[in-house]
């Protein structure tokens, strides 16, 4: 039996919450809470599996009390949103940071017809959270310094040789992903020289209030994909909901509503392959922290295409299960915690180079092409500059 503690201050949400999750044979609501001061004395108090987590409540909102929650009792929290507002999921993720695990929007009411759907989902990622081993989060003002500055890069990860020059980077992670991949994009130069694609698994409606949480630390541009286009030098590219990226003819983003694999999409998976055939040794490929197995078969698939390919160390890693199946297979050629991804990506890319070729697939770039000036509109970082192969 997985005991819960629902803390939602509306007591017509809370009500709802309580319906939707007692419906499962295997929840027990083991109690409410009304605001943050009441969670933290509940979770003393009951020692639950699982907290579901209100956003905006009085006096301390629902970071607030996440952040405490995990300073003094660690436990796998599930921030459950009632709008999908872009402001409003940006700072959702604020939780994330704090060490809440997942965020989802609240269930939709009973006889809409995405109903049953958005119901099993909040059951389902309970669940799957309530096997989740946190640990604690140090309070803001004793918290260890872990940040690695560039110049700190791994001595033993030295610049590939020419004909191994990484053109694009592409990262895949699931639960625990968002602070993994928020610590190496703050990390990477303002000049970084290569295009960085994203799939983070995320539920629906998040994604762009991912990608502006993102942008308020890093130096690089943040956008959602947009069909065909050439992705640019020095921007990053995070997966849309509900649609596949990858890349296509001549080396432009591909979005797809292909079926799942497995059972997501957007899927690492889908990403690392395309990569895979049309960069080659040109490409980085990063596994972080996740459930399961997507991306883990198509990093090793990278590798064996001549790219250089990283996976989450276990230590950091909130869930070992992608990255630890990637290892295993012998598809990691590096294992590194996040601090240490984004110094070893600045040092395996020398700089802008004439071309990208892979004549396996037929494609040539030529720089002119992957400094192309039709950009969608984007998120900026908080730093500006020229960027290698941007406008």
């Amino acid at each position: 039996m997985i005991r819960v503690l629902v803390v939602e201050d509306s007591p017509t949400v809370r009500e709802f919450l309580l319906q939707v999750l007692r419906a499962d044979p295997a929840i027990e609501v083991i109690g409410v809470a009304e605001s943050g001061e009441e969670a933290l004395a509940a979770v003393e108090r009951t020692r639950p599996d699982v907290v579901t987590m209100d956003v905006h409540m009085p006096r301390m909102n629902g970071y607030e009390a996440t952040r405490r929650i995990m300073e003094s009792h660690p436990t796998p929290i599930v921030i459950v949103s009632g709008t999908t507002d872009v402001t409003d999921t940006a700072r959702a993720f604020h939780a994330i940071e704090a060490g809440a695990l997942a965020v989802l929007p609240r269930p939709t009411g009973f006889g809409h017809a995405e109903h049953q759907r958005s119901a099993a989902e909040l059951v389902r990622t309970v669940k799957l959270m309530s096997e989740v081993k946190v640990v604690k989060r140090w309070p803001r003002s004793r918290a260890p310094e872990t940040a690695s500055p560039l110049s700190t890069y791994p001595k033993h990860l030295a610049p590939l040789p020419e004909p191994s020059r990484i053109r694009l980077v592409a990262i895949g992670a699931s639960t625990g992903g968002p602070p993994a991949i928020q610590k190496i994009l703050s990390q990477l130069p303002r000049d970084f020289p290569a295009p960085v694609l994203i799939v983070q698994h995320i539920a629906a409606g998040f994604t762009q209030g991912f990608v502006d949480w993102l942008a308020q630390s890093s130096n690089l541009p943040m956008q959602t994909p947009v069909q065909g286009e050439l992705p640019l030098m020095g921007h990053v590219y995070v997966a849309p909901d509900r649609m596949h990226m990858g890349l296509g003819l001549r080396g432009r983003l591909e979005l797809s509503d292909a079926s799942p694999e497995n059972g997501q999409r957007p899927a690492v998976s889908y990403l690392f392959r395309s990569v895979a055939k049309i960069y080659g040794s040109s490409a980085a490929g990063v596994l972080l922290t996740g459930m399961g197995k997507d991306g883990s078969r198509e990093l090793l698939e990278m590798r064996e295409h001549g790219a250089v390919t990283i996976a989450q160390d276990r230590d950091s890693s909130v869930v070992f299960g992608m990255p630890g199946e990637a290892i295993k297979m012998g598809g990691a050629v590096y294992i590194l915690p996040p601090q240490k991804i984004g110094p070893a990506l600045t040092g395996l890319v020398p700089g802008p180079a004439p071309a990208v070729v892979n004549e396996n697939s037929k494609v040539h770039l030529t720089a002119a092409e992957n400094r192309h000036d039709s950009a969608p509109k984007i998120t900026q970082g908080p730093l500006r500059g020229n960027f290698a192969g941007g406008e």
